[in-house]
């Protein structure tokens, strides 16, 4: 039979939670040190007042839907207003099991029931909640973005051009730099691959280091996605980086198609064993690599994957060029008998440093290794990858806009 607690256990219960810090916030019992190390739960500096900590910057898009976030000074109920014109007229926020996200920062919202193929103006909307009591809620100052466009993909596009850069290194001028020598070439969305950062300490290093530079470089106009490098996997905030994107399944490891091209993501973890005294027990990534192996085997028996034209893999460590250290070996054991028997086209690696573009060797990889450079001047490579139905052809340039490396790929 179940017993009902007295006044005095439950007083109890309380008091024993109250010792490990606990504390009550809008009606629920949280841990205090849950809430101190939660960004999404407290002002990222209050003296700075309602501002935009991160404007706009879009996340990943569809033929029918594109998610767009940012990040308020302050904790708000924000919406994007949108429509096919600069008038806008229609509106979206995000909504979890029936209740509007509200009272946070970090906003991710996705726009949903888009035409294919056209373009859409936007604004973000974000108004302060000053006071959020179980039957009051109180808002403040309400904060505006100027208005931006974006183009979604076209339904079974006939072609695909992305920019891939990897091993930034927690240099944020290396961001603008490289897209910028892109030129006034098209592209629909940047991929970055992997070690942005050296490892991750706080919101603010998300914001100045990457964020920012995507966002005055690109990122209110075109998409970005991003897979973790090892370096991804060090630092107290590591484990609140994924608050900050939103990738295709809401994973670290995952699959998209553009045009004709479907793109396998593989999260490849740290390059030394699990068992490292740096790691102080707390990664696990020989069993993670293990999972992806058997998802990887999944999805290269996948309608989309058998149907597209051409299959290229994005993963930061690359299976082979990479030295024996345990992350390289890995992978190589576990997915290179795959890419081999399901006959991917491309794998795209960072990692090394050192740039190269590596054919197929019979007896080991039967696909092309193309591996980018490192984070410093004269090693950064901005890859351009660009298909339609018969032709993937990748182009490597060195960051003073010079050609260092192509392949292609033909059906």
């Amino acid at each position: 039979m179940h017993q009902q607690p007295t006044s005095n256990s439950r007083r109890h219960f309380i008091q024993s939670l109250t010792g490990l810090g606990g504390a009550t916030l809008a009606g629920s019992l949280l841990p205090a040190t849950l809430q101190a190390r939660s960004p999404l739960l407290t002002a990222a500096n209050p003296s700075a007042g309602h501002i935009f900590t991160a404007s706009p910057y879009l996340q990943y898009a569809a033929p029918g839907s594109m998610v767009v976030m940012f990040i308020t000074n302050l904790l708000s109920y924000s919406w994007v207003e949108y429509g096919e014109t600069s008038s806008l007229g229609q509106k979206a926020h995000s909504v979890t099991n029936g209740l509007v996200d509200a009272y946070n920062r970090v906003n991710r919202i996705r726009l949903n029931n888009l035409k294919p193929g056209t373009t859409y103006y936007y604004r973000v909307v974000s108004k302060e909640i000053t006071g959020f009591e179980p039957y009051k809620l109180t808002y403040g100052n309400t904060l505006e973005s100027e208005v931006y466009s974006f183009t979604t993909p076209a339904e079974n596009g006939k072609a695909m051009r992305c920019l891939i850069l990897n091993d930034i290194h927690d240099r944020p001028h290396s961001i603008p730099h490289l897209v910028q020598m892109n030129g006034e070439e098209p592209y629909d969305f940047v991929f970055f691959n992997g070690d942005i950062f050296d490892y991750q300490t706080s919101e603010q290093q998300i914001v100045d280091h990457m964020l920012q530079p995507c966002i005055s470089s690109f990122a209110s106009a075109k998409p970005f996605m991003y897979v973790r490098g090892n370096h991804e996997t060090r630092g107290k905030f590591s484990r609140d980086l994924h608050h900050y994107f939103c990738n295709p399944q809401g994973n670290q490891f995952y699959t998209f198609s553009w045009g004709p091209v479907h793109f396998t993501v593989l999260d490849t973890g740290e390059d030394k064993t699990d068992d490292t005294p740096v790691y102080a027990g707390i990664v696990d990534f020989d069993a993670y690599r293990r999972e992806q192996q058997q998802w990887l085997s999944e999805v290269m028996q996948s309608r989309p994957f058998k149907k597209a034209s051409f299959k290229v893999v994005l993963m930061h460590i690359p299976p082979f060029y990479s030295g024996d250290w345990h992350g390289t070996m890995h992978c190589r054991e576990l997915f290179n008998p795959l890419f081999n028997k399901y006959r991917i086209d491309m794998c795209i690696s960072g990692h090394t440093h050192k740039y190269g573009v590596h054919p197929p060797v019979k007896e080991q990889h039967q696909y092309p290794i193309v591996i980018g450079g490192g984070p410093k001047e004269g090693q950064r490579t901005l890859i351009r990858l660009h298909a339609d139905a018969r032709n993937l052809r990748l182009t490597m340039l060195d960051d003073s806009g010079k050609e260092v490396g192509n392949y292609m790929v033909s059906k």
